[in-house]
């Protein structure tokens, strides 16, 4: 049985003072924390407040370096020594807004992990590349190289998201069967590179708008292991609300 993970993305959202609030008003009973993995992607400025709780820090993004002249970048390392677990990777808008490829994305991945850490390694298709009939091959390609040379005890600590990008801040949601199709189809691709016995241990968060008024239907899917959170990330009571809804869906 996967164990599964909620992760928030508050994005640009969230300054050190607001951060605290909300780690002061999120109270996670231990029986939850039991079934599931509970994770808070917080702006830079936040991570500090974030790690050290009764829950997973991660970064939103990350150098490919490990230092040197690269103003406005932060290291895998440092990010490390504050006590992040897990670092996004290939979100869309980094994709989308600063041009990031599929070749940079991996080196990343493979930073991440060099240095004990976990990719939350997202990919996913735009409206216009599923409405082409592209969905297998964007999925195909991204999960190809955004893996390459990571071994196989490496993927099993690499959580993946899938995010429909026509799906994201939209209020759209993928149906639970277009969502269990696209998550089928990363676990077949995951397999086809390492085994099948792995890829039924990767774990596959869906990243589509998820929110507690669908939570409970897209957690009962077979190939959906958790979600990676944007908007309803924001209040504690909402967020908590689809870490219970997780633990309802291994109880």
């Amino acid at each position: 049985m996967r164990k599964p993970i909620i992760a928030a993305n508050w994005k640009m959202n969230k300054g050190p003072k607001e951060a605290a609030e909300f780690v002061a008003n999120f109270k996670i009973e231990a029986a939850d924390l039991n079934t599931v993995d509970v994770v808070i992607a917080a702006p830079f400025i936040d991570l500090s407040t974030i790690a050290g709780n009764n829950f997973s820090a991660a970064a939103q993004n990350c150098s490919d370096q490990d230092s040197g002249a690269f103003t406005g970048e932060t290291s895998v390392e440092m990010l490390k020594e504050i006590g992040v677990e897990y670092i996004l990777t290939g979100h869309s808008e980094r994709r989308s807004l600063f041009g990031e490829t599929d070749a940079f994305i991996n080196a990343k991945n493979c930073k991440i992990l060099d240095n004990g850490l976990k990719p939350i390694f997202c990919i996913g298709e735009t409206l216009q590349e599923r409405e082409a009939g592209k969905l297998g091959d964007v999925l195909k390609t991204q999960i190809t190289e955004g893996l390459k040379g990571i071994c196989d005890e490496g993927i099993l600590n690499v959580v993946v998201a899938y995010e429909p990008v026509w799906a994201i801040g939209t209020g759209v949601t993928a149906s639970p069967e277009q969502a269990q199709e696209a998550h089928k189809i990363v676990r077949g691709l995951i397999a086809e590179l390492y085994t099948t016995e792995l890829a039924e241990q990767v774990r596959i968060q869906y990243g589509g708008s998820m929110k507690p008024a669908n939570a409970d239907e897209l957690l009962a899917l077979a190939d959906i292991d958790g979600g990676l959170v944007g908007g309803a990330s924001l209040d504690p009571e909402s967020f908590l609300s689809l870490v219970k809804s997780a633990a309802k869906s291994v109880a």
